[in-house]
């Protein structure tokens, strides 16, 4: 999930460039473990493939870009670290580029940002096979999807549901109703006008809150904001996002299943797919056993422990068995 950054051409070359020139090669970090045997086993036709693996610029993202790197690692390869790219279409413009060769994108931004369809599909796995089958044509190719789910959401305080009762979107669109001054909700800029943030979510609730009752804050600001209670009880989220336990939010169950589903997988360029089949089953039981649970309590560590992506990425990794 996450916002989609509109760039002019000549800022993407700049921030690709800058971002690139940040980068480091994963043999120059000294936070984590020493890769060893594991469940990913080594591939002989990797040894010493120079794979580029790149990320976005959020913490999930730079969590999951050092997860790729590792597993490329162990397979035998040499990964190169281009991750942190600012902005959803800087990095899918260096993946169809050629600029970077794998990325864990997620099927609803694929979907809706890139693919430009309009009408999300409310089941995760036809959802995940629309996007691979429309990609094919961008030369990109789609790995096994995570079960985690990194959408939009709403989320409340322990207080404000025990004095509400709300547990659901539908209990919340009945509040809005009944008391909408006990529904105020602080939400993120892109979250207030993007057709699957608010204004849709109010349309399928059948529900208006009063603009008095709507906070608009900065991303960062909201998840604190939700946690004092302070202007709101509820607020915009992002499902995964570490900063939901960090301050013991609870997200409240999409009943109609407005939002899109937004699973990340493995997208990487399909010459590269073609040239190293194998290393789809590296990341397949990687991407199974990243739950939202097992993905929102690595995020935990980095957005809220203070964890770097390297160290919380190889931990896991061992923890999981694939790395020794």
């Amino acid at each position: 999930m996450r916002m989609l950054q509109r760039t002019t051409a000549a800022v993407l070359t700049l921030v690709v460039a800058a971002a690139f020139s940040a980068g480091c090669t994963i043999g120059e970090d000294q936070t984590g473990a020493q890769v060893g045997a594991g469940s990913i086993k080594k591939i002989d036709a990797l040894n010493g493939a120079q794979i580029r693996v790149s990320s976005k610029e959020f913490d999930e993202q730079l969590l999951l870009g050092q997860i790729a790197l590792v597993a490329v690692q162990a397979a035998g390869a040499s990964p190169q670290d281009k991750t942190n790219i600012t902005g959803s279409s800087n990095v899918r413009q260096a993946l169809t580029s050629g600029a970077v060769d794998l990325y864990w994108e997620y099927t609803g931004t694929a979907w809706i940002s890139y693919l430009n369809r309009t009408e999300p599909i409310s089941d995760p796995q036809a959802q995940y096979d629309a996007v691979k089958q429309a990609d094919i044509a961008n030369g990109v190719t789609w790995w096994a999807r995570s079960p985690a789910n990194d959408t939009y959401a709403l989320a409340g305080n322990p207080a404000t549901l025990a004095r509400t009762g709300v547990k659901t979107l539908s209990d919340y669109a009945a509040l809005v109703k009944r008391d909408p001054a006990a529904a105020s909700t602080c939400m993120g800029p892109e979250f207030k006008s993007r057709d699957d943030g608010f204004p849709g979510l109010a349309k399928t609730y059948g529900f208006t809150l009063p603009d008095p009752h709507v906070h608009l804050l900065n991303d960062a600001v909201v998840y604190p904001s939700i946690g004092k209670g302070e202007p709101c009880g509820f607020g915009s989220v992002a499902s995964t996002d570490g900063r939901v336990a960090g301050q013991n939010l609870t997200v409240l169950e999409d009943d109609k299943h407005f939002f899109p589903t937004y699973n990340p997988a493995i997208t990487i360029a399909t010459p590269l797919a073609q040239k190293y089949p194998q290393l789809e089953e590296v990341f397949t039981p990687i991407a199974a056993k990243l739950d939202t649970a097992t993905l929102t309590d690595l995020n935990k560590k980095v957005s809220v422990d203070g964890q770097k992506p390297a160290t919380v990425a190889r931990d896991w990794l061992k923890s999981a068995g694939f790395i020794s």
